[in-house]
């Protein structure tokens, strides 16, 4: 159906807009036309309706045609507006359509199918830059809305560094207390474990049988506390970044057997097996060795800790000339898949309860993830419930020293085996001796 268009002619000259409507009739537009004889009633007409276009004469009795269409961009009355000029007018037309004329047209030229050509274009275009203005409009609107979405985003952004800032402070005076209790809590359990070692001596005189039981009772009360303690202060100062390691060329199946054989009276009190395997055919490494023992003791004491029956079992091996690797392996309870995921968080347990079975401050695997981290190694876990775990840890055969800590012994190459080159004050300038035992692959 063809759209009516609502039209106003403006025109002192009765000819002039009867030659307009006559056109447009002929030209087979359907339209409600209305006229106006000068400026004043084309402004009150256009106040009370809408129009599709207007044809406007450039002389009116009252005002001319520039002043006309200022007064209607004033009013932000928005309307296609035809200016019709007379003969010699077209320089004027010009101005008038910088002023907001949509086009002009000679009344010399008035015919139905340029009124008609010209009716449509004016339209099309007073058309377009409403959808056009609409869209500035909308896309201003969702700017100014972005804007605000920054304004806010920034402040949330603001107050998220601010909480930062706070729990980075929180935690920095958690740790500086945590390291400031632990250091002054090991002066008087030094003093407890060895007064205690005193009174079990002969020479200081014979206790009674639950005399003794009572002593060694407060002593191995004390070591425990102060492993605990010592585990708190080794957090703390790997927290804050506090902690260096201190490389040094050792045997490393000395540093195992010895740590082993000390985590053995564990075992035998639960009566379960701990079972050693190494196989290295170069058995010097450049590292810490107070944090290997330290990976190893937490390692064992958690695979005994949480092992009621059967066994643990640890492989020492190397998968390459640069990378040794340190296996334990139990049939204790187990760890699942969900909980996997958090074991080597700080302060974290499978059971969070008070009135857990299994005792500890949870910060045993922290402290060896840490640590293997800083040798750049790394560690995986293989555990099911109810049939155990596997802890594997592979680091590299020799870290890098802080620096200004000393140089790197350079290794030389003999066939597939590795020597250090350095002088070692603590052992021989011979050719390391090397360990062969018995390899078990260790597997759930």
């Amino acid at each position: 159906m063809e759209e009516t268009l609502r039209i106003l002619v403006v025109d002192d000259d009765d000819v002039d807009r009867m030659a307009v409507r006559r056109a447009l009739a002929q030209a087979g537009v359907k339209m409600e036309l209305s006229e106006a004889g000068n400026g004043n009633e084309a402004l009150l007409a256009v106040q009370h309706t809408t129009y599709d276009c207007i044809f406007l004469d450039y002389r009116l009795p009252d005002q001319d045609g520039l002043t006309l269409i200022n007064r209607l961009r004033a009013s932000e009355i928005k309307v296609p507006l035809v200016v019709l000029t007379s003969q010699g007018d077209e320089q004027i037309a010009v101005e008038l359509m910088k002023a907001g004329a949509t086009d002009y047209l000679a009344k010399s030229r008035v015919s139905s199918e340029a009124l008609a050509q010209i009716l449509r274009n004016a339209i099309r275009v007073h058309r377009a830059e409403m959808q056009a203005t609409l869209a500035l409009q909308q896309l201003k609107e969702s700017h100014e809305q972005l804007i605000r979405k920054n304004q806010e985003l920034e402040k949330q952004r603001q107050q998220i560094q601010l909480q930062n800032l706070k729990l980075l402070e929180a935690s920095r005076l958690k740790s500086q207390f945590l390291a400031t209790m632990s250091h002054e809590l090991r002066t008087p359990m030094n003093a407890i474990i060895g007064f205690s070692q005193i009174l079990l001596r002969p020479k200081f005189g014979h206790l009674t049988e639950q005399q003794t039981d009572m002593v060694e009772r407060i002593l191995n009360n004390g070591k425990h506390l102060l492993m605990l303690l010592n585990e708190v202060l080794d957090f703390s100062k790997l927290e804050a970044g506090r902690l260096e390691l201190k490389p040094e060329l050792f045997d490393l199946t000395t540093v195992v057997n010895t740590t082993v054989g000390e985590m053995n009276s564990l075992a035998e009190a639960k009566k379960i097996t701990l079972e050693l395997d190494i196989q290295l055919q170069n058995t010097w490494v450049f590292n810490d060795p107070v944090r290997i023992r330290q990976i190893l003791i937490n390692l064992l004491s958690n695979a005994i800790k949480f092992t009621e029956t059967g066994g643990v079992w640890v492989e020492i091996q190397e998968i390459s000339d640069n990378v040794i690797v340190i296996a334990v392996r139990d049939t204790g309870i187990g760890i699942s898949a969900k909980d996997s995921k958090h074991i080597f968080e700080a302060f974290r347990q499978v059971d969070q309860t008070l009135t857990r079975k299994y005792a500890g401050t949870g910060l045993g695997l922290a402290i060896i993830d840490s640590l293997v981290r800083m040798m750049n190694g790394k560690i995986f876990l293989e555990s099911q419930l109810g049939i155990g775990s596997l802890f594997r840890i592979e680091l590299p055969r020799q870290i890098s020293p802080k620096s200004g800590a000393g140089k790197i012994p350079a290794l030389n190459m003999d066939g597939e085996n590795i020597f250090f080159s350095a002088h070692n004050p603590h052992h021989s300038s011979s050719p390391p001796r090397r360990a062969s035992i018995r390899h078990t692959n260790l597997k759930l």
